[in-house]
């Protein structure tokens, strides 16, 4: 094959064929140099003189993709399967001849990457957001039959995502970023690919938010050039300690991507100035046992931030990530995040699940033994995906539970035996509960935090060993979803409350059709009903009975069905029907919530709930029901009043209206600043409806700002943009106290 063929039209290279070969052997010297040369060229003559967006030829995709592959050090068949990945979909090849030119292995990792590119996860059209969670259904059960065709798939996006700027339609770009940020940057975290997730991540907010993404990078270009002699020295001076003790020991420093910034900004509520770790030293050690000998000089020779030390050597991630970090304070006072861990601990680290793939016995695969002493099975985490979908409902519940799955940081929890639980921050108990074995999760009643019980409503912390105390048979209460909020736990308890559901339907229709029958004169009996099944096409007694006691199937209709030669039923019946019908379904639904029917209901000035918060209800004499957020200061001074309070949560139709967040800002008073603050908030998709002047100053002026929202995490979202602008000093929710008046004076 001539240079020629592996040149762009930009005149960048591709890799060459023998290049790709070598990148592979370099790691696994017994790669079938054949086969991969094989689906090279058929790759190229597949594609022929198909051309992309950029205007490079296609084929130029499939090989980049195969490069990242071997970054990886994925086996051949998966690096074969990035060469050929589009060829059933784009062009006239077949499974059959795949599996006959080259293995029955390849033929089916591409057929399964095939049917991947075909699932739509997104859509600009919200009238197939059901298709769109059905296809996501069939996303997770394909990665979940082997994982390498979620790596190829993953490859695959990171390359579009790097020449994503070639597509003409921003609306398409936009789309395309949001589901790599919603879909394939969690899933990558997930498996630990963290050089992957990180790279999608940046990619996309690029896209999505470009005017934050450049406002980040020229505060950390400016912060590199300030910081480049303390960097220096810094780097100098833990080379010299290390070489003083005589460690043999690999330093280098990393840079937060302008991504990892902004989510930090939004995650925490601080300012570009208090994120100690933009610039982090990582310390690469042969053993764990020399990562804690480091760790003991480093607090020797600095001082140390003690709140800022986390061992995930001994915790590790769920991901499989393991490493120490501690935070030290240098000798003019700044900040320093060390990160300390071995060369494996690292090779994970930036690899993942793609770090188990070894070579042993005259052989390149994945290695078990590996995967188990780096922390386990590094494909649990996929697994309970897989679960949720066979506890949902339907589909759209399902990709609900699995984004909230996949977007939350963790916290570490034990049984009362040392068994480590991760779960998210936030959690509660039902969610351990769930966490540690579906049928725990549906008998759980109680828990014991820390030896203390606790209500189940408890946020959970670092460290805390939770029991739980459980009852004889499942026994979900209706709010008990608002209190969750792990996926798993949801659709489990979604599943209780339809199963419920679903019996007491059926008691109703049970008891409707015998009526019916009672008023025929005729004798009631199940097989009776047999014919009248066939001709409403309905599959069993109980499904008939649960659909007559929802009301889906009038008592006339059910009596036509039955007696086919019977006259027209009276009108009065079938309305009598109906009204035992919404009597019985009005007696499901109001049991047990703790509401009493026209109470009111009214949201706290204190907190200002919005869609997507936590709430909690307060049932207050003379008031009715105010809703808190539960993290409300508030309702401190109601701990001791537990009978008062009611779990609530928002209708999921509640995140497709507008609500008012409410955020207080401070921003220096100067030409320009409010300008860019609204530019900031309508770029975010945010709706400004009011400005308030809270204090003014010479050089500052702090304001409440109300901005119309979809949700919780939308108002995050603005905040975070907001903190990007140069002129502002802090910017957070808003939390008023009742008693504190505003001043009105528009800005």
């Amino acid at each position: 094959m001539s240079q020629t063929a592996n040149i762009r039209p930009s005149g960048q290279a591709f890799l060459r064929q023998y290049e790709l070969v070598d990148r592979v052997r370099a790691y696994d010297p017994s790669a079938d140099e054949a086969i991969l040369n094989k689906a090279y060229v058929f790759s190229m003559k597949a594609h022929g003189e198909q051309m992309r967006h950029s205007g490079d030829p296609y084929y130029a995709h499939p090989i980049e993709v195969a490069g990242i592959l071997a970054s990886l050090h994925l086996d051949v068949a998966s690096v074969c399967t990035a060469l050929l990945h589009d060829v059933l979909e784009d062009t006239d090849t077949t499974y059959s001849q795949l599996a006959e030119e080259f293995t029955p292995e390849i033929a089916e990792l591409v057929n399964g990457v095939t049917k991947l590119g075909q699932v739509e996860l997104s859509s600009p059209n919200p009238s197939r957001e059901r298709q769109q969670a059905e296809n996501f259904q069939k996303f997770v059960l394909a990665m979940s039959k082997d994982v390498r065709v979620l790596l190829v798939k993953l490859c695959d996006r990171l390359h579009n995502m790097r020449t994503l700027q070639y597509h003409p339609k921003k609306e398409s770009r936009e789309r395309i970023s949001r589901e790599t940020m919603e879909i394939y940057a969690p899933l990558a975290r997930r498996i630990g690919v963290d050089q992957i997730c990180s790279e999608l991540e940046d990619l996309s907010f690029q896209h999505l938010n470009s005017s934050v993404f450049e406002s980040i990078t020229k505060r950390v270009d400016a912060w590199r050039a300030d910081q480049k002699i303390i960097i220096s020295e810094m780097s100098i001076g833990l080379r010299d300690l290390m070489d003083v003790h005589g460690l043999n020991v690999r330093i280098y420093g990393r840079e937060k991507r302008a991504y990892a910034i902004w989510r930090k900004l939004e995650r925490q509520g601080i300012s570009f100035e208090d994120i100690s770790d933009i610039y982090a030293f990582r310390i690469v050690v042969d053993t764990p046992e020399t990562c804690y000998k480091v760790l003991g000089i480093l607090h020797q020779a600095y001082r140390c931030v003690p709140a800022r030390f986390r061992d995930f050597i001994s915790v590790p991630k769920g991901n499989g990530y393991q490493s120490l970090h501690t935070t030290i304070l240098s000798a003019e006072n700044n900040r320093v995040e060390i990160q300390i861990r071995t060369e494996r601990m690292e090779d994970i680290a930036e690899r993942g699940v793609a770090a188990h793939w070894a070579y042993k016995n005259q052989s390149y695969a994945f290695d078990p033994e590996s995967a188990n002493l780096a922390g386990g099975d590094p494909l649990r985490r996929i697994r309970p995906l897989v679960e949720m979908m066979e506890h949902t409902g339907d589909a759209a519940e399902f990709l609900e539970h699995v984004k909230l799955e996949m977007f939350t940081d963790q916290v570490f929890t034990f049984t009362p035996k040392g068994e480590l639980i991760s779960l998210p921050i936030g959690a509660t108990p039902l969610d351990f509960a769930y966490a540690v074995h579906t049928k725990i999760g549906d008998t759980c009643i109680g828990a014991l935090i820390n030896g203390r019980e606790k209500p189940l409503r408890t946020r959970l912390k670092n460290g805390d060993v939770v029991k739980v105390i459980r009852g004889g048979h499942p026994a979900p209460q209706p709010d008990w979803e608002s209190i969750a909020i792990t996926g798993k736990a949801r659709s489990a308890l979604r599943r209780l409350v339809r199963e419920e559901q679903a019996i007491e339907f059926q008691r109703i229709g049970a008891l409707l059709a015998n009526h019916a029958f009672a008023r025929e004169g005729k004798d009631f009996s199940e097989s009776s009903l047999e014919d009248a099944l066939k001709r409403l096409a309905i599959e069993n007694v109980n499904a008939l009975y649960e659909i007559l006691g929802r009301g889906e199937l009038s008592v006339v209709e059910l009596m036509r069905a039955v007696f086919p030669h019977r006259g027209n039923a009276d009108a009065i019946e079938d309305f009598k029907a109906r009204e035992i019908i919404q009597d019985e379904t009005a007696r499901l639904y109001v049991k047990g919530d703790g509401i009493k029917p026209g109470v009111g209901m009214h949201l706290s000035t204190c907190c200002s709930p919005i869609p997507g918060d936590r709430i909690v209800g307060y049932q207050a004499e003379g008031q009715g029901i105010v809703i808190h957020t539960i993290d409300c200061e508030v309702l401190g001074s109601f701990e001791d009043q537990d009978d008062r309070w009611i779990d609530l949560a928002w209708r999921r139709a509640a995140d497709q209206t507008a609500s008012t967040g409410r955020m207080i800002v401070t921003i220096e008073h100067v030409p320009g600043a409010l300008a860019d603050l609204t530019k900031i908030i309508g770029e975010a998709n945010g709706n400004l409806i009011n400005i308030k002047t809270v204090e003014r100053s010479p050089t500052f002026f702090d304001m409440i700002i109300d901005v119309e929202v979809t949700n919780n995490r939308h108002l995050s979202h603005i905040i975070a943009a907001v903190r990007a602008s140069t002129f502002v000093v802090s910017a957070d929710r808003a939390r008023i106290e009742p008693s504190i008046e505003i001043t009105n004076t528009e800005a």
